[in-house]
């Protein structure tokens, strides 16, 4: 992809809502090599490699900028993607040109340029670079430039994957999120799949009201890697817009995975639908380590007391270090105000955390014991009830599509109004 305009840094490790343009798709699996000029780039351009999203390419960095490309590729074939950095010394031209006499065709080409550059963008598009950043560069610019010169040119929908994990076992960590991916598809109108990877005690089928004869385990056992054929014959379709991997919830084989299980099955779903939920189960193994990793949006749900603070600091503290360029995971706390059972105050839990709760989900036994029983969401039962507002905050919160807040209307607001209408009138008439 080509774009007229250079890259600004942002700032992804701040707890704010990306908007929802704001999205990275990872890319598949090729080939990159980068030449730098200067020490700090190629720094810059190593910790880009380490991105969650450039998980599957393989990276290599080397000094010497486009000379020593040059003088590389006389001898070996290109890679998928070439990063190549100028000092504004050099003639960026030429070199470009004498690049091309040694370079595959369809080979993708992204240069990090200088202020001193004087090289009009239009003819660095002549000689076929693909994206062009002005430095000195951050490490979500180089990840940025990288993947969407996949994301924009294969005419593909990349999902958005939010996984959601309970800091401890028993805390509703299932509820919210199939609420939270029922109300993503209905309330946002996003198409949606929601995936129960709890294959031994997964509860989405009862929680949908589904009773699928095949999903998850079909999926992961395949001996060949699943396409989006096979994807569509094993989803439940649950509403219009929200579809269920489902869990077997049965004990005749034991669950145990290799790291890059799941991997396969996320890539293919990411390539037909819009934003694909994750129900973890509450343990901590390889693949579920690398599977919050990879998530584009994290959700922690605790319980407010000692033991589901202390997890919930742990796995924020592990997250934010494997995750540098991107924002936090977000936690809410949930079963709040359950009568006669101590608890820590929210103020006290964020405090502890660091950070405030996207939000507090208040307890509600019989609203949310009648929901399970019967196979609804909260908000098929009660539009009205505060836990469905709060679910709609929280969708809205991970997706970027937050809502500007209203003003507050004043008690004179409407004398005020009409005051408004009458001198307008009175403009009209003269």
């Amino acid at each position: 992809m080509i774009r007229s305009a250079p890259h600004t840094s942002d700032d992804a490790a701040d707890g704010a809502a990306p908007s929802a343009d704001d999205y990275i798709a990872p890319v598949p699996r090729i080939s990159v090599q980068a030449f730098c000029e200067t020490e700090a780039s190629n720094e810059i351009v190593k910790a880009a490699g380490q991105d969650r999203r450039l998980a599957k390419a393989h990276l290599t960095v080397k000094m010497g900028g486009v000379a020593a490309a040059i003088d590389a590729y006389s001898a070996m074939p290109t890679p998928n993607v070439i990063v190549l950095e100028s000092d504004g010394a050099g003639n960026i031209l030429a070199g470009l040109d004498q690049l091309a006499s040694v370079c595959d065709p369809g080979t993708r080409v992204v240069v990090i340029g200088s202020v001193n550059d004087e090289v009009p963008y239009r003819e660095l598009v002549r000689r076929g670079v693909n994206d062009y950043i002005i430095g000195p560069v951050e490490v979500l610019d180089v990840v940025r430039a990288i993947c969407s010169l996949f994301s924009a040119s294969e005419a593909v929908v990349t999902g958005r994957i939010i996984a959601v994990i309970g800091a401890k076992g028993g805390v509703g960590a299932s509820t919210v999120a199939h609420n939270l991916a029922w109300t993503i598809a209905r309330d946002l109108a996003l198409d949606s799949v929601v995936i129960d990877l709890d294959l031994a005690f997964g509860t989405a089928s009862l929680d949908y009201n589904q009773d699928p004869l095949q999903g998850i385990a079909n999926a992961v056992f395949q001996p060949e890697r699943p396409d989006t054929a096979l994807m569509e014959r094993l989803l439940a379709k649950c509403s219009e817009r929200l579809s269920l991997l489902a869990a077997p919830a049965a004990l005749d084989r034991v669950y145990d995975f290799g790291e890059e299980a799941f991997d396969a099955i996320f890539d293919t779903l990411r390539m037909t639908t819009p934003c694909i939920v994750l129900d973890m189960p509450h343990q901590w193994s390889a693949w579920t380590r690398r599977t919050l990793v990879s998530a584009d949006d994290i959700l922690i749900v605790a319980e407010p007391d000692l033991a589901n603070l202390r997890n919930t600091k742990n796995l924020m503290s592990v997250l934010k270090a494997a995750r540098p360029n991107d924002r936090p995971p977000l936690y809410c706390i949930n079963q709040v105000g359950m009568h006669k059972r101590p608890e820590i105050d929210v103020k006290s839990f964020a405090k502890a955390v660091e950070s405030a709760p996207v939000a507090a989900i208040p307890f509600d036994s019989k609203m949310f014991g009648t929901a399970a029983n019967n196979g609804q969401m909260i908000a098929e039962l009660s539009a009205n009830h505060r836990a469905s507002q709060i679910f709609q905050e929280i969708a809205r919160h991970l997706t970027g599509r937050i809502e500007p807040k209203k003003q507050r209307r004043s008690l004179l607001s409407p004398i005020v109004d009409k005051l408004r209408g009458k001198a307008k009138r009175s403009a009209g008439v003269r």
